[in-house]
């Protein structure tokens, strides 16, 4: 089985649009602002052999506010500029589905699809619910405080201002574990 670290888009890729101390993702492709640190974190992450998955709520296509084409769009672009392996997308807006974080369906449809061992995974998000959506998948959780104005997620997480400080941490926990752990028995030390 591989190891994963689930990546939200909007914040963590790219920058948010933020109004009102609350972040909205970009309206189109030609609005997109990659995130400075972006290539170089996830260049550790790679080198370390984690399997990249994006996992996005996108919930203004529910509202009629976006089209899946353009979110289907800004994706591919972050695929032409990053090392990024897979992208799951809930396009739902509260309609119960299993998919929309917090809930942790995309990352359990990531990791059923792609042999993904979770509990040698991370995820790596700037909301609340990136973080309760990686606890509820047994997933060590990153939250990249962005400072908005929304509550904090619940612990346990690792707290950091930036992508780059998040690739850091998993650098630095995944050598942890090497110099103590072998790799097969890492999942029960998380």
């Amino acid at each position: 089985m591989r190891r994963a670290v689930f990546l939200d888009r909007d914040g963590v890729l790219n920058e948010a649009v933020v109004r009102e101390g609350k972040p909205y993702p970009p309206q189109s492709d030609t609005e997109v602002v990659m995130m400075a640190n972006a290539p170089a974190a996830l260049a550790v992450l790679e080198a370390l052999g984690f399997f990249l998955v994006v996992v996005t709520n996108q919930p203004d296509v529910a509202r009629g506010t976006q089209t899946r084409a353009m979110v289907d769009a800004i994706n591919n672009l972050l695929r032409e500029r990053l090392p990024l392996d897979a992208f799951y997308v809930c396009d739902h807006d509260g309609d119960g589905c299993h998919c929309r974080k917090p809930k942790p369906g995309m990352l359990l449809d990531a990791a059923r699809d792609h042999g993904i061992d979770l509990a040698s995974s991370y995820l790596i998000g700037d909301r609340y619910r990136d973080i309760e959506a990686g606890q509820a998948a047994g997933v060590a959780s990153i939250w990249i405080d962005r400072g908005y104005r929304e509550p904090a997620p619940q612990p346990p997480y690792t707290r950091v201002t930036s992508l780059s400080d998040a690739a850091a941490h998993i650098a630095k926990r995944e050598s942890e574990l090497a110099a103590v752990i072998p790799f097969q028995d890492r999942t029960a030390s998380r």
